[in-house]
């Protein structure tokens, strides 16, 4: 029987040459990628609030909505996005009328649970379709980083707790240990293959961090809250892809932040 460090190491194993590929690829191998973490990932989130027979239409149709996001070409989407935007909001809002006037199922916090899903999963990983191999494999090691180096370090020498209600295991030294790691990767690709001040590159990874840490710390709040263990098993060691991504998911827009301001 392998431990939950061995099975993490397993997995990571795996996922690597995949996601090598996918990055060397792009194009098809991108878009394709999302969409399945994109249709895993909705999914699990579903899971969180909807147990019931009775959201299946509703799991079913934010699943269909959130794989035609990834499907629309980045260049369409760079100028339509607040449309988009807008017009999720009007058929989460649409669902949540029609259905109030013919069979009240849902309440309109389901039709906001709809909505937050498109933006917590489809909207943010499509940020990646407009990043060059560079940048994803900056963002994808902060968060790797990140992760990794909070654990190990927590696991080592963790003692006093962060957030216990909210997480458990979560240390200050592993914090430390995470920030210092995701800076250092920051700092290194500055130094090697970087066009920017080494300053603006210690930002960068502090500030990837913190929404990395934001990130974790989020979906471990809506797992306590709806007293879930693991968002789903697809991974041995990690749980669910809503486990192994839930940081990554915040690094994306904070990633995108910096280049939409002109920082890199």
């Amino acid at each position: 029987m392998l431990s939950s460090h061995q099975k993490r190491l397993c997995t990571a194993l795996i996922l690597l040459p995949v996601l090598a590929l996918i990055i060397w690829q792009k194009g098809f191998w991108i878009t394709s990628g999302l969409i399945i973490i994109s249709l895993l990932g909705l999914f699990e989130f579903y899971n969180i609030f909807w147990q019931e027979k009775k959201y299946l239409i509703l799991k079913s149709t934010g699943i269909l909505l959130g794989i035609g996001i990834i499907l629309i070409p980045i260049e369409i989407f760079r100028h339509f996005a607040p449309l988009v935007t807008l017009i999720l909001f009007w058929l989460c809002a649409l669902i949540f009328l029609t259905d109030f006037g013919l069979k009240e199922k849902y309440s309109f916090s389901d039709a906001l649970i709809l909505l937050a899903s498109f933006y917590y999963l489809p909207l943010n990983l499509k940020i990646f379709q407009d990043l060059t191999s560079f940048e994803i494999i900056l963002v994808l090691i902060s968060a790797f980083a990140s992760d990794t180096l909070a654990y190990y370090a927590g696991c080592l020498w963790g003692d006093k707790k962060i957030w216990p209600k909210v997480s458990p295991k979560k240390t200050w030294i592993g914090s430390l240990g995470g920030l210092i790691g995701c800076t250092a990767i920051n700092i290194l690709a500055g130094f090697f293959w970087g066009k920017k001040t080494i300053i603006l590159y210690i930002l960068l990874g502090v500030c990837l961090n913190l929404a990395a840490q934001l990130g974790d710390f989020f979906e471990s709040a809506l797992k306590r809250k709806y007293n879930i263990k693991d968002s789903g098993n697809i991974l041995p060691g990690h749980g669910g892809i809503l486990d192994r991504i839930d940081s990554l998911l915040f690094i994306l827009p904070v990633y995108f932040g910096f280049k939409f301001l002109g920082l890199f």
